[in-house]
Parts: C-alpha cells; sequence; structure tokens
C-alpha cells in the first residue's frame, strides 16, 4: 500500500453505520466485521478498475465517532475510495447527512 488517508466521523451511531456498511459490501467484497471493527477489501480490478493492488478500508466505531482508514495502492484508487465510503455512509446516514468528513493523509 502507498497511498492512505483517515476520517474522524463524529455521530452517535458508529456501530449502527459500520455494520450497515459492512453488511452492503459484503454480497459482492471479502468482508469481515463485529458491532466495533470492519474491515473491507476492495480488489484491483473491482468495477472494472485495473489498479496496482486492492485497498483495503477499515471502519473503528466508538460512542461518538466513526473512524474510517483507506490504504490503497496509489493516489487516484485512494480518491475514489474517500468519495465512495463518504456517499454510501451518507446514505445510511440520511437522516444527519452530509456527515463532515475530513480525509488526512497517512504518513507511511
Amino acid at each position: 500500500m502507498t497511498a492512505s488517508s483517515t476520517a474522524r466521523v463524529p455521530t452517535a451511531h458508529a456501530s449502527k453505520y459500520l455494520q450497515q456498511l459492512c453488511k452492503h459490501w459484503q454480497h459482492n467484497l471479502a468482508v469481515e466485521f463485529t458491532a466495533d471493527h470492519g474491515t473491507v477489501t476492495f480488489p484491483k480490478d473491482a468495477r472494472g478498475a485495473d489498479w496496482p493492488g486492492d485497498a483495503l478500508v477499515t471502519f473503528d466505531a466508538g460512542p461518538d465517532a466513526l473512524s474510517v482508514r483507506i490504504d490503497a495502492s496509489v493516489g487516484e484508487q485512494l480518491t475514489g475510495l474517500e468519495g465512495a465510503v463518504a456517499r454510501h455512509l451518507d446514505r445510511f446516514a440520511f437522516r444527519e447527512a452530509p456527515l463532515p468528513f475530513d480525509w488526512q493523509p497517512v504518513s507511511t
């Protein structure tokens, strides 16, 4: 992985949204999750893409926020996944959307 970012998304429903996202994506992606932690692997060839490697999205639910980390193979893949995660989370959190995402790069 060469491109990573994190975001802390304020919400009192972090566990609920984590589980909804993971259940949604488990239909066609490799997903593992509990009420407080989840991972989703996006294959390098998802939706016709041709990235150098797979990407991993990690969710951690806290009492007042959902923490999200994306580890991607290249910057363009990272940018696309930041948008996909935000759109999907806002869809499930429609009562409080749009949620604030302040993506921060992770130093490697």
